[in-house]
């Protein structure tokens, strides 16, 4: 079966659609030069009173003269206003654009280099603009032209291009001035959508086994696709209309890629690709389907080619008619998108305008970025804000658009109660204004969600969710209410951790509130509290010694009791327990320098290693009595001290200064009339009361822990 695939980029430009529609738009006017490279659509304006004149002089006073979509040069421009004929410029935006570069650029004092085939009317007329110019058709012996044409390493240049030069041949031009020019000025002037128009050739010319380029073979635009496609593809044909193209020997199962030059009507190319389907070529002799290997490689030029007469050549006119279209304010089009700028995008209509989308006019969303969205060759639907017929130029706006189809979508949020997405951008007394995808909504104070005491303002420039509670489309009033949707949504997320929750399970929460013996957590629509103990394997004073509120901290389920809906959650990482590496390197009886932390009324908790602290009970400060731990050591002091006992059920640890002299001495006694054993008594006894003692000290530790969590279940 036969596949025919149309390139997507093929048919009038902006420039040539344009130039047409200003001709047939006058009486009995006169185009300077043939208005487009393509004979039927010149034949098809002469009879309809569009007529051509190679000179001015041809023009008879008090006519109207239309300058072709190629340019012309500044003289003809004063030639015409001096004979007082009447103007329509139809010159194409992309080459007024070159034109102005040429005069700016030449005005500065820097020479000009254009890169192109100096026979075309575009170069000839782009040359008018600046003085002395040097033309270069191609990176054929570029230092020597440079040298000859008095160009040398300092003077200052300027580098345009031909509008539908082939880019590869631009780029190789540009590297080569380069290496001999360090000072020069580049301007990829080259149509955007001519580049796409000639990768599309490329790639199709990659995936077909037959290739057809639609056009004049005297249009440079279309030369440059046929020798581009016919560089991937030998089975490559120009071919002018659709009598042409069924002539050709090509079998039924091929798969055939058309193309076409910026000069070819859109309604000539979809008569070649009806002319070349299987619906049509079903029919057709044995003799008119040769294989391909057999064919002829390349189709005769066109000049040479008999010309068959076309039976609907009547009916061009409409098909002409088809080919473009006119532009209005308040139109909503559809375009390709040609180039992107840090300021605003540019869009092929298939209009005589050059359409470009300021970059404000794309999203309301502050954060929008154009590369992130959008790319060169997407299609994409606007509103027509501004049509400049004088400029050729349309400005556009995608938001506008958007906001059309965001009041149906607003509508229906509404009677669905589906919550929408927007930005906050303005404060007022009365609340907050949101914008959801262009609509402004109005958010009273009492539904922001935000406390009386709070402060609207730190909401600006935040991205919201809100359900809309009115609509008012005539007065263009929308309402909304954040604070109902931050409460469904808390409970839907509520919901869905009760339903997974489980020990051990990990969450990214949020610090909402700090208390003496803990902090409270979101976890995402539940609040779970961390004890002060769970927060740190360090001691803290209090919870705000190491968080403060909105502090985002990762936490894990201790406990949880789904009927009470109360989850103990804890932060210190179970693997830096700083009480494995304790026993690992410490036994009872070592002596270690240590760090008094806290005095208590009842001893002195010292620091061995971080994480890890012992009690100095007391009765262990000194062989003395002692009122007052403080009397003896003071915090953040450094001690030496015995490890009396580890307590490894409970991981407490009992240290004692007291029994460092009591050895000491016990050691320097002499044993006799049983001193020693007597002072090993003594030893013990005082050993014994200090485990009362203990055992007091941690009676009162349980209270107070017991007192915490009392608070926590509260």
């Amino acid at each position: 079966m036969r596949e025919v695939i149309t390139a997507e980029y093929a048919g009038f430009c902006f420039g040539v659609a344009g130039a047409v529609r200003l001709a047939l738009e006058q009486d009995n006017c006169f185009t300077l030069g043939p208005l487009t490279h393509n004979r039927a659509v010149v034949e098809s304006l002469e009879k309809r009173g569009v007529r051509r004149a190679d000179f001015l002089s041809d023009i008879p006073d008090g006519g109207t003269v239309v300058i072709r979509a190629h340019g012309a040069p500044p003289e003809v421009y004063k030639e015409i206003s001096e004979r007082g004929l009447t103007l329509v410029d139809a010159t194409c935006p992309d080459v007024k654009k070159i034109h102005r570069i040429a005069e700016e650029e030449s005005a500065a004092g820097r020479r000009v280099i254009i890169i192109g085939d100096k026979n075309h009317p575009e170069v000839a007329a782009a040359a008018g603009w600046c003085e002395n110019p040097l033309i270069l058709s191609g990176s054929e012996n570029i230092a020597e032209a440079l040298e000859s044409g008095g160009f040398y390493s300092g003077t200052p240049l300027s580098v345009v291009a031909q509008t539908t030069l082939e880019k590869e041949k631009y780029e190789i031009c540009v590297n080569l001035i380069k290496k001999v020019c360090t000072n020069a000025n580049i301007f990829d002037t080259i149509c955007n959508a001519t580049v796409l128009r000639q990768r599309e050739a490329v790639r199709l010319a990659g995936e077909c086994d037959v290739m057809l380029v639609v056009g004049d073979p005297q249009s440079a635009n279309t030369q440059n696709l046929y020798k581009l496609s016919k560089s991937v593809c030998p089975r490559t044909f120009l071919v002018e209309n659709a009598v042409q193209a069924a002539e050709l020997p090509i079998p039924h199962n091929t798969c055939i890629g058309l193309v076409a030059g910026a000069s070819t009507p859109t309604e000539a190319i979809k008569e070649v690709s009806r002319i070349m389907s299987d619906e049509i070529m079903k029919s057709a002799t044995p003799a008119e389907t040769v294989p391909v290997e057999t064919a002829p490689v390349e189709a005769a030029p066109v000049e040479t080619a008999p010309v068959v007469k076309n039976a609907e050549e009547e009916t061009f006119e409409q098909m002409l008619e088809h080919s473009f279209k006119t532009l209005t304010t308040g139109d909503k089009v559809t375009g390709i998108i040609t180039a992107i700028s840090p300021t605003e995008i540019h869009v092929d209509l298939g209009t005589k305008h050059a359409g470009y989308i300021p970059v404000t006019e794309l999203s309301d969303d502050p954060d929008y970025k154009p590369e992130d969205h959008i790319k060169i060759g997407d299609s994409i639907e606007v509103f027509v804000m501004r049509v400049n017929d004088v400029e050729g130029t349309a400005q556009l706006s995608k938001k506008r658009v958007d906001a059309v189809q965001t009041w149906a979508d607003i509508e229906a949020a509404r009677d669905a109660r589906n919550i929408v997405e927007g930005i906050v951008t303005e404060e007022n007394k009365g609340g907050l204004v949101v914008s959801v995808r262009g609509i402004r909504v109005f958010v009273p104070a009492s539904q922001t969600g935000v406390p009386k005491e709070g402060s609207l303002s730190d909401m600006l420039k935040k991205k919201v969710t809100l359900y809309i509670s009115e609509v008012n489309r005539a007065r263009r009033r929308v309402v909304g209410n954040i604070r109902a949707a931050q409460y469904d949504d808390r409970k839907n997320r509520a919901e869905s951790i009760w339903n997974d929750i489980e020990e051990g399970k990990r969450y990214k929460g949020v610090v909402k509130s700090l208390t003496s013996y803990g902090a409270f957590v979101d976890i995402g629509g539940v609040d779970g509290m961390v004890h002060v103990s769970e927060l740190s394997w360090q001691r803290l004073n209090s919870p705000a010694d190491m968080l403060k509120v909105g502090d985002a901290i990762e936490v894990f389920v201790i406990s949880f009791d789904k009927e009470k809906r109360k989850i103990s959650l804890g932060h210190k990482d179970p693997a830096a327990n700083p009480w494995k590496k304790f026993v690992e390197t410490y036994s009872a009886g070592d002596v270690v320098n240590v760090k008094v932390v806290k005095l208590t009324t009842f001893g002195a908790f010292c620091e061995i290693m971080p994480g890890v602290d012992g009690l100095v009970h007391i009765s262990q400060l000194s062989e003395q009595r002692v009122n007052k731990p403080g009397d003896v050591v003071s915090e953040g002091s450094m001690t030496d001290v015995k490890i009396v006992e580890i307590d490894h059920e409970r991981k407490k640890i009992s240290l004692s200064i007291r029994a460092l002299s009591t050895y000491e001495s016990s050691a320097a006694m002499p044993d006799e009339d049983g001193g020693e054993e007597e002072v090993a008594q003594a030893f013990v006894a005082k050993e014994e009361a200090a485990e009362v003692n203990e055992i007091t000290e941690d009676a009162v530790e349980e209270a107070v822990e017991k007192t915490d969590e009392e608070k926590a279940d509260m």
